[in-house]
């Protein structure tokens, strides 16, 4: 677990049987992981869009006496938001740099993160099992599983993305079911649309195993997934950024294609077609 911020603060709240309301306190919580230490119990609540006595409800829920003690043990055991201030007014980076070195450190998390290769690696085995394998990403996430449904594309026999909300979203999952499939990967980004939360809870009732792409474990979508890799987007700048989900999504077809006997096989078919055809400019 990283020794940052938003890293302690996921190893506070890991294991805790947390209500919705809770979560997104949580999550919130891990957003803003640098200025929680202090925040009062009303200005989190109202950033996390709940009450103020369920922020105190919260704190209790994690075996504190209260909001303040909370407050207390974070300041405590991290470094001061105003310190790392100081620290980048010495610099004199601009904001756009920032926003370029928080997504560093956003993919030094994931690097930390995949130490541990058992999760990509279950992750793999089940995209590669299912014929067909859905790929979702709705809104601000359909960039992503659009570029993932392109390259698994070359290596798995059967892709379909799923990129569009609406009633015929459910309709493809049904006749994605029926071929045979068993997975559903999905690339969820905030703000997290209802469509996507209520997509994963119907694509599980009909026995998909959904493995999910999240900024956060307690991304709203965590409840209705099988299996939830978190990668951190970047909230520097006036609209996310999200470079490491993508590579996250990259690391997931390197697995997916650890799980394909004939991927290599399908690469160098491609290679040989799009030579003949002139596809690329080299």
């Amino acid at each position: 677990m990283s020794d940052s911020p938003a890293g302690r603060l996921q190893a506070l709240f890991e294991g805790q049987r947390l209500t919705p309301t809770q979560r997104r306190i949580a999550h919130c919580m891990v957003r803003r992981a640098a200025d929680v230490p202090f925040l009062s119990s009303v200005e989190l609540a109202e950033l996390a869009g709940v009450s103020q006595p369920s922020v105190t409800r919260f704190a209790v829920a994690l075996g504190f006496d209260g909001y303040p003690a909370l407050r207390r043990h974070l300041r405590e055991n991290g470094p001061a938001a105003a310190e790392r201030e100081a620290e980048r007014a010495e610099t004199g980076h601009n904001e756009y740099q920032q926003a370029v070195l928080a997504e560093i450190e956003n993919l030094r998390h994931l690097a930390e993160l995949l130490a541990d290769p058992a999760p990509v690696e279950r992750a793999g085995g089940l995209l590669a099992g299912s014929r067909p394998l859905l790929v979702l990403g709705l809104r601000a996430a359909s960039s992503q599983a659009r570029g993932f449904a392109y390259f698994a594309a070359k290596v798995h026999p059967d892709v379909r993305l799923l990129d569009e909300g609406g009633s015929m979203l459910t309709d493809r999952v049904d006749a994605a079911v029926r071929a045979g499939a068993t997975a559903l990967l999905c690339f969820a980004l905030p703000r997290h649309p209802r469509e996507v939360v209520e997509a994963l809870e119907y694509a599980r009732s009909a026995g998909l195993t959904v493995v999910t792409v999240a900024e956060s474990a307690f991304a709203p979508v965590a409840a209705h997934s099988d299996l939830l890799i978190p990668a951190a987007v970047g909230t520097g700048l006036a609209f996310d950024t999200a470079c490491a989900p993508m590579l996250l999504g990259r690391v997931l077809l390197e697995a997916m294609a650890d799980g394909l006997p004939d991927a290599q096989a399908r690469l160098e078919e491609f290679d040989t077609k799009a030579a003949a055809r002139g596809l690329f400019v080299e």
